[in-house]
């Protein structure tokens, strides 16, 4: 299966705006939309991707790279696609580019307390619960051991 992160643009944002979060998500997720806005107010310190299987676009990600902060700060799977493994394979694709474009020794990511589904996933993939908080969140961290 070939995951890959691609740039939104005048091609496929219509079709970025039209995923949908699974409904037991939608309270935890920031609808594509807000995050699109969002990430043309921040725009320099904010890396918007499609996440694509193949053609088909199956999720949506938006990555904070300002501050050396590294943060994964939106990340969604179309409902539709859930459970087939796109989302490991996009989350460790997130890890790759982050560490590649800001040389992160560590990777935040915001998680509602109550989404246990998102710590699950995100600790498959490396990440640890921490004590911060901030707006409401709970922060979890990914270590990347120097090579």
């Amino acid at each position: 299966m070939l995951v890959e992160l691609r740039t939104i643009n005048e091609d496929n944002y219509e079709e970025c705006l039209n995923l949908r979060a699974s409904v037991t998500n939608d309270d935890f997720v920031d609808s594509v939309a807000w995050s699109l806005a969002e990430a043309w107010v921040f725009y320099d310190a904010s890396r918007p991707f499609a996440i694509y299987a193949g053609d088909v676009m199956v999720g949506y990600v938006l990555m904070y790279i300002g501050e050396n902060n590294p943060q994964i700060i939106n990340f969604m799977i179309d409902s539709d696609f859930q459970a087939q493994g796109y989302g490991a394979a996009a989350a460790k694709l997130c890890v790759e580019y982050l560490c590649k474009e800001c040389s992160a020794s560590k990777i935040s990511l915001p998680v509602e307390r109550e989404n246990s589904v998102a710590q699950r996933f995100w600790s498959k993939a490396g990440f640890e619960m921490t004590d911060d908080m901030e707006n409401g969140y709970l922060f979890m961290r990914l270590y990347i051991p120097e090579n």
